[in-house]
């Protein structure tokens, strides 16, 4: 909608008037002031209610997202509360000293190792800017020109190219709690790897083509070259787009979660504003082989995710806190301390087994169903007398 606006604001008046920049971003306002009047409206967190020791308005809360049955919701809810205690005496004993250097050093985070989740959050959003978007959806024109499409062609086709970018981004609706995070990112590395390759490859052949005055062969790679953009930016848009802005909000502790996701967008600054000033210099050197830099990022990206970032799909903030104790940066290594710790420290999951069909976490909407491997163990009825735990993750250690 913006692209367009300004696109439409352009016409006026040759270009020349203030009212081209001053309208776009008067406009912007009016969702804002939208949004302020309808937050107020908004129930708090559970876990942030619980934090600061509002508990039965935690617990009533919790009750009334889950009502598909008094007995029913009645029961996860208490279940998924005491684990929401439960963890949040556990983190403040972790992580009570923890600032935004302290999360940055990973000091003080004991066994909870904060700093390597920040490392992960700040490097994931800095390698999706790397893979390309930054430099295709502000250089896009450019890309077009390159491709063969003349100026009035250019700004229509780089508007549409939003359209679509826009309208991928409800494909991981169906498919990011299906496959999960990891394999949404590995599809879409791969996929936007091979488009990059192809864009810059038939952009080389088009130029050469206008160079040597084949026209409709121009025209032809040229248009192959678009469509792989377009291709590109909408496999972004139901992939990378979603999952490195969704990680930060499910592998922190409640205690630093807020500050976690500053670091995410410390990654996202990172990397836009970097790529942002290299851009012009890289695509005024190397032409369309730029593309094939990013290429080789999507590459990059694939053995980076499957050793480093463990799936957090169908995960709850407590068990990440069991999955990220292992003192191992690999994956597989952390994925068996997770099954090991879970096995002696039951307590600390109560929710996530019970039932056949597990809880839904109330902030991630995930359903935990399994373990590792090995199915649930359905267990005995969970009340509110339970026993907090006093078991910290560095005891097993």
């Amino acid at each position: 909608m913006a692209y367009w606006i300004e696109y439409g604001c352009s016409f006026y008046k040759g270009g020349a008037s203030e009212f081209v920049w001053r309208f776009p971003i008067t406009f912007q306002i009016l969702p804002l002031l939208v949004l302020f009047a309808i937050v107020w409206f908004f129930p708090e967190s559970p876990r942030w209610l619980c934090k600061v020791g509002r508990e039965a308005e935690s617990r009533y809360i919790l009750e009334r997202l889950r009502e598909d049955g008094v007995e029913t919701s009645t029961g996860k809810a208490e279940a998924e509360f005491q684990d929401i205690r439960n963890i949040v005496e556990l983190e403040r004993k972790n992580a009570k000293a923890q600032n935004y250097l302290y999360m940055l050093l990973g000091h003080q985070s004991g066994k909870l190792h904060i700093g390597r989740r920040v490392q992960l959050v700040i490097w994931l959003q800095i390698m999706q800017e790397w893979i390309g978007i930054a430099g295709v959806t502000i250089y896009s024109p450019t890309i077009f020109r390159i491709a063969g499409l003349n100026n009035d062609t250019v700004s229509w086709v780089a508007g549409l190219n939003t359209i679509t970018y826009t309208l991928s981004t409800l494909v991981c609706v169906f498919t990011l709690d299906r496959i999960g995070r990891r394999w949404t990112l590995y599809w879409g590395s791969i996929v936007q790897g091979i488009c990059l390759f192809l864009a810059g490859g038939l952009s080389r052949v088009s130029i050469n083509a206008v160079d040597a005055h084949h026209t409709a062969r121009a025209q032809s790679f040229g248009g192959g070259a678009v469509a792989m953009v377009f291709l590109f930016t909408m496999t972004f848009g139901a992939t990378w787009l979603t999952v490195p802005w969704l990680y930060p909000a499910e592998i922190f502790p409640l205690e630093v979660r807020a500050r976690g996701n500053a670091w995410g967008v410390v990654g996202w600054s990172i990397g836009n504003g970097w790529l942002t000033l290299l851009c012009p210099v890289m695509f005024a050197a190397l032409n369309e082989k730029t593309l094939y830099i990013f290429a080789a990022c999507n590459v990059l990206t694939i053995p980076m995710v499957y050793c480093l970032y463990p799936e957090s799909n169908q995960r709850t903030l407590e068990e990440m806190n069991l999955l990220f104790a292992a003192d191992s940066i690999w994956v597989w290594d952390a994925e068996r301390n997770f099954q090991r710790l879970v096995e002696e420290n039951p307590e600390l999951v109560q929710a996530a087994r019970r039932g056949q069909g597990g809880v839904v976490d109330v902030e991630t909407g995930g359903v935990r169903k399994r373990v590792g491997e090995g199915s649930l163990d359905v267990g005995s009825e969970i009340s509110s007398e339970n026993e907090k735990t006093t078991t910290t993750l560095g005891h097993h250690e």
